[in-house]
């Protein structure tokens, strides 16, 4: 055990900020922090905006799931997979990677080296006492919220990340079990019993909770949650924008 891995094992996601906004200097420190995480092939295929002016954050919080705490915290971050940059220079040198765009890959690829930046700031801010939230429903409102913030072909929101100083935050959420997640060689389809284990562990996980009236499981809330957000329009909308066409 190290400093690094505890500050990873006591990750919560923070909903509840003070009004105090990261200074220029935090920015660029978790921004950095981000830039140094791996990338597929180097190709760095992302790009993160800072969201600063109230009105917007206003109405990206309302369209991201009605989550007014997006616009109450330090800052927000929104992560994009970007290829664009890869387009215009292609073009500026002759090339033509219009195959590559028009697969599954690259969408694939800029979600992924998006994710492992962002989970660097992450660690980066948890580690400076910051909380942070990640924003999937940055997609609910994909659209409009691409609009907004004047995305190009080629450049879609992944997610975005709240963070700032907390005013509250959860107790740390049990995981799956190790031996239902972790498969040795081959994968193992036997977990039903362990997952009926771990969902009574959520159960009064839950309860517990502050503001948790209901009684569910982990299996429950993980099923509805995708019920919720079927997002069946992302794949006309990535096609749209010159995605994954193939």
């Amino acid at each position: 055990m190290n400093q690094t891995i505890e500050t990873i094992l006591k990750h919560v996601s923070v909903r509840s900020f003070t009004k105090q906004t990261l200074s220029e200097r935090q920015v660029r420190q978790l921004v950095t922090a981000a830039q140094a995480a791996s990338s597929a092939s180097f190709q760095q295929a992302y790009s993160i905006i800072g969201v600063t002016d109230p009105d917007l954050l206003k109405k990206i919080a309302e369209e991201a799931g009605h989550q007014p705490f997006i616009a109450e915290g330090g800052h927000f971050f929104v992560f994009c997979a970007d290829v664009n940059r890869h387009q215009q220079l292609a073009e500026e040198l002759g090339m033509d990677i219009s195959k590559t765009l028009e697969g599954i890959d690259a969408a694939l690829l800029g979600a992924i080296d998006a994710s492992l930046a962002a989970q660097n700031l992450v660690l980066a801010a948890e580690s400076m006492g910051l909380g942070v939230c990640y924003i999937g429903g940055v997609r609910d409102g994909i659209i409009k919220i691409s609009e907004w913030l004047n995305l190009p072909d080629y450049v879609y929101p992944v997610f975005g990340i709240a963070v700032g100083y907390p005013n509250e935050r959860n107790e740390i959420k049990p995981r799956i079990p190790f031996e239902a997640i972790y498969h040795e060689n081959q994968y193992n389809v036997h977990t039903k019993d362990m997952i009926k284990q771990y969902d009574e562990a959520m159960t009064l996980y839950y309860a517990a909770r502050a503001g948790e009236k209901r009684k569910h499981t982990w299996s429950e809330s993980a099923i509805s949650s995708f019920i919720r957000h079927p997002r069946s329009y992302m794949k006309s909308f990535l096609n749209g924008r010159g995605w994954a066409r193939n």
